[in-house]
């Protein structure tokens, strides 16, 4: 049973741990962690909502667990919150979905885990900040300083590409 569930899902909840983790061994150790849980509390699941849906829920709680062992944060002020929003969402249309993950993975822990919570999984700013142990404002500025990084970093992207595509 259990191998059968590992050979399932290992390739998607691999793809949620690399959201969160800094490297692919770091993705594994989350995995593998991940896979631990699962089969130790396999019983626990009740049936409420799709069994994938709780299999994600527990590899996204153990991503995060393994982010709060290692707290990556770093704080950003008001000011620079104020002026990411407008400008990030039309830069991010130039570009294709692996290439977005690419630019996302390169972020520092913290601002990826934050983003990953809020603009992949849902969460909102108050849950974030109850499940990392930061304040709201906290889990905001992280969210804002990981949008201007990734807002640069895609920036070089087009122009290195166009450079490239130049005869």
């Amino acid at each position: 049973m259990q191998e059968e569930l590992y050979r399932r899902f290992s390739p998607r909840m691999y793809a949620v741990c690399l959201r969160y983790a800094t490297s692919s061994e770091e993705a594994e150790d989350i995995l593998q962690e991940g896979f631990i849980k699962i089969f130790k509390k396999l019983s626990s699941y009740r049936g409420d909502g799709s069994f994938e849906g709780w299999i994600r829920r527990v590899f996204v709680n153990t991503a995060i667990e393994h982010f709060r062992r290692r707290k990556y944060l770093q704080p950003v002020t008001e000011k620079e919150e104020n002026t990411i929003e407008g400008k990030f969402l039309s830069v991010l249309d130039h570009l294709g979905e692996k290439d977005i993950l690419d630019l996302v993975r390169q972020l520092s822990p913290g601002y990826r885990t934050v983003f990953n919570m809020y603009v992949v999984e849902g969460y909102t700013h108050k849950e974030i900040g109850d499940m990392l142990g930061i304040s709201e404002g906290t889990s905001k500025s992280q969210l804002s300083r990981a949008k201007v990084i990734l807002q640069d970093m895609v920036k070089k992207h087009i122009e290195q590409n166009e450079v490239k595509a130049k005869p």
